[in-house]
């Protein structure tokens, strides 16, 4: 289990980063196969996010399937294979599952708050047409958007997810490891992003590094499937892979720093 952390946790330093990144590269590397099912059926999962009733069933289920992913890294860092199971097994572990939905509702309703204001005062994104268009992947609704438009999506965007993943990135792994309640486990877990922000601003700059190539083969890889034909479903389904196991990268980096600051039993 978890510290109780009844003692302050000493700050870590900027290298510490550095090392969770390499200690997550590691991860991956034991189970790589497992570990991209596992991402696979996620994704596959959250798509059905389009659904009505259903798909806000999902949204708010996120954090629980995010806990179901560290799970299976922190079966992996134990020497075991990590089975498709434990995606879902924190939507069927009682207690920990009703905080966890809370936790999501949560998330869900600050992230629709903060875009929100963001966005009041612009009347081409509050057209409910128009937002339709972009929840439904329609980029020619995007096309359509001005330049201000645009800019104040995008960083409506990466703010709400800023705030989202804040409030989430210690919160869940607190709960689904540390058996804490949910206000303490947001308490504690912003606490400790604060404390340690040497080692994730270290840590972000890691994660910008290896981005930069895996946009840039991503890029290369869409160019080549703009021909068509079979090369096309081989190239996006490498497109795929390659954006999965960067999602992966991050979900090992939030196990590893949780566990080298909190502990895991």
């Amino acid at each position: 289990m978890p510290n109780e952390m009844n003692q302050p946790s000493p700050a870590r330093t900027f290298s510490q980063g550095i090392s969770w990144l390499a200690q997550s590269l590691a991860l991956m590397r034991m189970q790589p196969a497992r570990l991209l099912l596992i991402a696979v059926f996620m994704q596959v999962i959250l798509g059905l996010t389009q659904l009505p009733l259903i798909g806000m069933l999902i949204i708010v289920s996120v954090p629980a399937l995010s806990a179901g992913v560290l799970e299976a890294f922190d079966v992996t860092s134990r020497g075991r294979p990590p089975g498709l199971n434990l995606l879902f097994r924190p939507l069927t572990s009682g207690t920990h599952t009703g905080r966890l939905f809370l936790l999501g509702l949560l998330v869900f309703a600050v992230g629709i708050l903060s875009i929100s204001l963001m966005l009041s005062g612009n009347e081409q994104l509050l057209d409910p047409e128009m937002v339709s268009r972009i929840e439904q992947g329609d980029m020619n609704a995007i096309t359509e958007l001005d330049q201000d438009s645009l800019g104040k999506m995008v960083v409506a965007f990466l703010v709400g997810i800023s705030i989202s993943g804040t409030l989430s990135y210690f919160t869940i792994p607190l709960i689904w490891f540390g058996n804490r309640r949910l206000g303490s486990g947001l308490v504690e877990g912003i606490k400790a992003l604060v404390i340690h922000w040497r080692p994730f601003l270290m840590l972000a700059l890691g994660l910008f590094v290896i981005c930069i190539p895996v946009i840039l083969v991503t890029g290369v890889l869409v160019r080549l499937a703009g021909s068509g034909g079979v090369l096309s479903v081989v190239v996006m389904g490498c497109v795929m892979i390659l954006l999965l196991a960067f999602q992966m990268l991050l979900f090992a980096t939030e196990y590893c720093a949780f566990r080298d600051i909190f502990g895991v039993g």
